[in-house]
């Protein structure tokens, strides 16, 4: 793909000042798109067992994101939004329309994580914190990946149909889904929500020439791997790789190019 080929569109991309959300804002700036890169400083101090590297990255602004664009002559600009309050939707697409023009490219990665359980258990097998299932742990969870993501859609699909527009994509980021999740419960039944989200997108906005896809990385190192989770990978057949957070962001920037037009409707997942 050449560094062109996504010129002139604009891409929306959340939860990127970190991990795969800040590897997809650059690696859809280096094919021409123009980026925000939506962001939330994480503030909470309570999950521990992660590294302090991991941590720090999810409490930092996206300015490095944005500056690392600008230097390599991509275009982008940075807004933080706290993704539960749904006030903050309508606000991400005017500053991008403002500054950079309509958003024509939507890539759901911003997630609400947390570790939660049915069990008594307060640490999950790899030593990181682990609530019991509750109201503020579903609601802080469905806030981010369920309903902000239904509402991006949304917004992402009125001022497009609105401007008579025939070119869209929309992707999101999964992990768990429909088949469960032991230990993180509430991550991945929004996850599910937000695949069934996704496909309803594909086959509705087919017609307006959107394609919707979901992505299922493998185990991806944002920074949060371990010697423990690599000697878990190693010890399950089902898991292959672990990912960089690059690895991921190249197959995000085929699904959103010219060639994959055809491809719509499909959790593509990576091994």
């Amino acid at each position: 793909m050449t560094r062109s080929a996504l010129r002139p569109h604009v891409a929306l991309v959340t939860g990127a000042n970190h991990g795969i959300g800040a590897a997809t804002a650059r690696a859809l700036a280096a094919r021409g798109a123009h980026v925000l890169v939506a962001y939330f400083s994480l503030q909470d101090q309570s999950m521990t067992g992660l590294p302090d590297d991991y941590r720090s990255h999810r409490m930092s602004d996206a300015d490095h994101v944005v500056e690392g664009i600008r230097t390599t002559g991509g275009r982008a600009i940075s807004m933080e939004a706290d993704l539960a309050k749904p006030e903050t939707i309508g606000q991400l697409f005017d500053f991008a329309e403002s500054q950079l023009g309509p958003v024509d490219i939507l890539v759901n990665n911003a997630s609400g994580w947390l570790a939660d359980t049915f069990t008594s258990e307060t640490r999950d097998m790899f030593g990181h914190s682990c609530a019991r299932v509750s109201r503020e742990t579903f609601d802080g969870q469905f806030a981010i990946d369920a309903r902000a993501s239904a509402l991006l859609i949304s917004e992402f699909a009125r001022r497009h149909i609105e401007r008579s527009a025939r070119w869209g994509r929309i992707v999101g980021l999964t992990s768990g889904g429909p088949t469960g999740f032991p230990g993180e419960v509430s991550y991945s039944a929004a996850k599910a929500a937000l695949e069934n989200y996704t496909m309803s997108a594909a086959f509705e906005l087919a017609d307006v020439g959107v394609t919707a896809n979901i992505v299922y990385p493998p185990v991806t190192d944002t920074g949060w791997i371990t010697d423990k989770v690599r000697r878990y990978v190693e010890s399950r057949p089902d898991l292959v790789h672990i990912a960089q957070p690059d690895d991921v962001a190249s197959v995000i920037g085929y699904l959103v190019s010219d060639d994959a037009r055809l491809i719509t409707g499909n959790i593509v997942r990576l091994r």
